[in-house]
């Protein structure tokens, strides 16, 4: 397509993650909601993967092929860490053992991709080579990090809708990880790996929309508390009611708060650790000026 390597389907998905990515910089820019900063790195990140994975590599460009692939491969590996960055820091899923970090997953990765790739091609010369031995080892990590991840979220103790559909998307977006390094090893299929890719994306974007109608629908719940800090002002656009004073993860243990549920319930309901949740709550506490969860309940639940 356009006499370059790039597939339709990819040109595709690079269209609609480019409007994506537009609509959530306006977003941004119309209702302030600097909650979405992440997930605006992640669409631009996902521009640049369909982009480079799509176009590269391609002849006539200056400098050595290997360059080519260093940039492809760095894009699609910083795609990966990002996502598990992503889901780690936005939802608080704790699957990651062992003293294991984000940033150790992506100085394994950047290493692992130096030993096992560059320093093979450069001896061998072989970029099929080089492509098995840094891919079916890491195909080995990132389906044994899937196994983990699923095992982590698949029995909520209490699930709701909401808990459920974000439990079965975030493993989509992992399961997508898992699979990227078995369709590298199996070829060029750009309309394959890409589909997988974004489908990743996109799961995301579900989850993202999502969680925004459930705010929508729990608003008047937590109006007294969004808005808590702001009795002075007169003039209150109803997105603030969204946006507020709290994070998104503050957010939801509020109302969980709300409903009575105990730190360990709402710890095994969100997946993450007891003293997370006494954490954010102290936060919450600090933020809405009550002195304590007891007080906090009963000023908000009160309200209508």
């Amino acid at each position: 397509m356009f006499g370059t390597a790039i597939h339709w389907t990819t040109f595709f998905y690079l269209l609609i993650d480019f409007a994506i990515v537009l609509f959530t910089l306006y977003l941004i820019t119309k209702s302030k909601r600097n909650s979405l900063h992440r997930f605006l790195y992640l669409g631009c990140i996902y521009v640049a993967y369909n982009a480079t994975g799509g176009f590269l590599p391609m002849d006539g460009l200056p400098g050595p092929l290997i360059l080519q692939y260093i940039i492809t491969y760095g894009v699609a590996i910083t795609l990966c860490v990002y996502i598990v960055y992503y889901l780690y820091k936005e939802y608080d899923i704790l699957v990651l053992q062992f003293h294991s970090s984000v940033r150790n997953l992506a100085l394994i990765t950047a290493s692992g991709f130096i030993t096992l790739y560059l320093i093979p091609y450069f001896l061998t010369s072989s970029l099929y080579i080089s492509k098995l031995l840094f891919t079916i080892p890491f195909s080995v990590l990132a389906f044994i990090f899937l196994i983990i991840f699923y095992r982590r979220i698949s029995n909520p103790v209490n699930p709701n809708r909401f808990i459920i559909r974000r439990n079965r998307l975030s493993t989509i977006s992992v399961s997508a990880i898992a699979l990227l390094p078995i369709c590298t090893v199996i070829g060029d299929y750009q309309w394959l790996t890409f589909t997988i890719m974004n489908t990743a994306f996109y799961a995301i974007t579900y989850i993202e929309i999502d969680r925004h109608l459930l705010f929508l629908e729990n608003k008047s719940k937590l109006y007294e508390v969004f808005l808590f800090n702001k009795q002075k002002e007169n003039n209150i656009k109803e997105i603030e009611i969204i946006k507020g004073n709290l994070t998104r993860r503050e957010i939801e243990i509020a109302m969980s708060i709300l409903g009575k549920s105990s730190y360990k319930r709402i710890a095994e309901e969100l997946f993450i650790a007891e003293s997370t949740v006494s954490k954010h709550a102290s936060t919450i506490i600090k933020k809405t000026h009550t002195k304590n969860r007891q007080e906090f309940v009963k000023r908000f639940s009160s309200k209508k």
